[in-house]
C-alpha cells in the first residue's frame, strides 16, 4: 500500500531487493559502508540520537550522547562520515537551541583499523574494539557457522579455550594492543574499551585491564560477571 501511494510498483521493489541481496553480507554492504553509500540513513540516525537526546535535556536529565561509526577500515571512511554526524548533529542542536555535549568515536572491528589507529584517532574521541567481529574478520572464522569445526580445534587444543568466549590474547590481544598504542600515541585522552560477549569474560576483562582500556561492554546477563572479573583484576594489579 505505501508503495503504491509513493508511485512505486511491487516489480520495482522486488527488483530493488535483488539488487541490494548479498552472498555474504557478514563481509558486504554493512556497516560504515551503508553510510557511505546511502548518507541518507545515517544523517536521520543522527538526527535522531541528538532530537532524542534534546527531549531528555529538556525532562532535566543529563545527558552526553556517544555517536559511534561501525566497521571503519580506513580513515577517509572516518573523516567523511565525522564531518557528516558533527554537521547534522550541530544543525539539530542549533534548531533546537541547545547546548548538549556528545563525542564521536569508531567501533574497531577490522584489523586494518588497528593499524591505522593512530590516523583515525586524530578525529575520533573514542575507540570501542567490537571484539565479536574483530574476532571474525582476524581469524577469517564466522562464529555463526564455527560450530561445525571448533569444537574439535578446542578438544584438539589448537586453540585452548573458543575464540568467541574469550579473547585470543596471543593473536587478537596483539591487534588491541596496537590499536589502543597508536591511538592514543596521537590522542592521549583517547576513551578505549571493548563491545561484545567477551565484555563478560573474566579473562577477557582482565586482559583488557591489564592492557589499560577505560571499560568493558557486554549483553546485560554478563554485567555482574564483568562487575566481579574487573574488581578482582583491579585488585591483582595494586
Amino acid at each position: 500500500m505505501v508503495a503504491r501511494e509513493l508511485g512505486v510498483t511491487p516489480d520495482v521493489v522486488r527488483a530493488r531487493n535483488q539488487a541490494l541481496h548479498e552472498m555474504n553480507p557478514m563481509l558486504g554492504h554493512r556497516g560504515c559502508r551503508l553510510g557511505i553509500t546511502h548518507p541518507v540513513i545515517y544523517e536521520t540516525q543522527v538526527r535522531a540520537i541528538v532530537e532524542a537526546a534534546c527531549e531528555v535535556k529538556r525532562a532535566g536529565i543529563d545527558v552526553k550522547p556517544e555517536i559511534m561509526i561501525p566497521l571503519v577500515g580506513h580513515f577517509r571512511e572516518y573523516d567523511r562520515l565525522h564531518k557528516m554526524v558533527v554537521e547534522t548533529a550541530d544543525s539539530v542542536l542549533a534548531r533546537e537551541k541547545l547546548s548538549i555535549p556528545y563525542t564521536v568515536g569508531t567501533m574497531i572491528e577490522l584489523p586494518r583499523a588497528c593499524l591505522i589507529a593512530d590516523k583515525l584517532a586524530e578525529r575520533a574521541q573514542f575507540f570501542s574494539f567490537g571484539t565479536n567481529d574483530l574476532t571474525q574478520t582476524t581469524l577469517g572464522v564466522s562464529r555463526d557457522d564455527a560450530a561445525s569445526f571448533l569444537g574439535e580445534y578446542v578438544r584438539l587444543g589448537i586453540y585452548t579455550v573458543d575464540p568467541f568466549v574469550a579473547i585470543d590474547q596471543e593473536g587478537l590481544g596483539q591487534l588491541i594492543r596496537m590499536g589502543v598504542e597508536r591511538g592514543r600515541k596521537t590522542n592521549q585522552n583517547l576513551k578505549v574499551g571493548i563491545c561484545g560477549e567477551h565484555g563478560g569474560e573474566p579473562s577477557s576483562v582482565e586482559f583488557c585491564h591489564r592492557e589499560g582500556l577505560d571499560y568493558v561492554s557486554c549483553s546485560p546477563f554478563r554485567v555482574p560477571i564483568a562487575r566481579l572479573a574487573a574488581a578482582q583484576a583491579a585488585l591483582r594489579s595494586v
